[in-house]
C-alpha cells in the first residue's frame, strides 16, 4: 500500500470536511474548523506513517456521493469501507457509534456501558472526540446524561444540524 493519504475538500452544508482515503479505504472526515487545526490529521498521519497528497480518490468520491445522499435524506447508512486508526478501545467506541441508530442519540454513558465498560465514561468521550470519521461513524449522535448536547468538533451547530437533518428524515 502506498504512503499517502489522498485529501480532497468538501462543503457540506453545514460547513467544510476534509475527506482522506488511504488505498482503498476511507481513513478521513474531518471538519475544518479554528478550534483545533489539523489535530485529528497530524494523528491520523502519524498513526500511519503516511504523507497527505491533495489528489482525487475514488474512495473518496464514492464518500463525497454517500456525503450528498445523506445531507439530502436519501441516505441514513454509509457503505464506503472504513479504516480506523487508533486504539483497541478507540476502535471498539468506533464500532459502538455506528450502532447508534440514525435519527436517535445516546449518552456517553449508555453507550460506555453498550461497550461493555460502563465505568469508562470519561474514556468513551476521549475516544468519541479522537474519531477521525466524522459522519461516517456518527459522533454528532452522543450526548450528556442529561440530554443536552455536548461538544463536537465540527462545532455545536453542526452538531444540532446533523441531529436535526436525522430527525427530519427519519420519520
Amino acid at each position: 500500500m502506498e504512503n499517502k493519504i489522498l485529501i480532497q475538500h468538501y462543503q457540506s452544508p453545514c460547513g467544510e470536511l476534509v475527506l482522506g482515503s488511504r488505498g482503498d479505504r476511507l481513513c478521513l472526515c474531518n471538519w475544518v474548523v479554528e478550534k483545533h487545526p489539523g489535530r485529528v490529521e497530524r494523528r491520523l498521519q502519524h498513526l500511519l506513517g503516511a504523507r497527505y497528497e491533495q489528489a482525487p480518490s475514488p474512495v473518496v468520491e464514492e464518500a463525497v456521493r454517500e456525503l450528498e445522499q445523506y445531507f439530502r435524506g436519501e441516505r441514513k447508512e454509509f457503505g464506503v469501507p472504513l479504516l480506523f486508526a487508533g486504539t483497541g478501545f478507540q476502535q471498539r467506541v468506533w464500532t459502538g457509534l455506528q450502532e447508534i441508530a440514525y435519527g436517535t442519540t445516546l449518552s456517553y454513558a449508555a453507550l460506555a456501558a453498550q461497550i461493555g465498560h460502563p465505568s469508562a465514561v470519561r474514556a468513551v468521550a476521549n475516544a468519541n472526540g479522537a474519531n477521525a470519521l466524522s459522519i461516517f461513524v456518527p459522533c454528532h449522535r452522543v450526548i450528556g446524561s442529561n440530554h443536552s448536547l455536548t461538544g463536537y468538533g465540527g462545532g455545536m451547530a453542526a452538531k444540532k444540524f446533523l441531529l436535526e437533518l436525522e430527525r427530519r428524515y427519519s420519520l
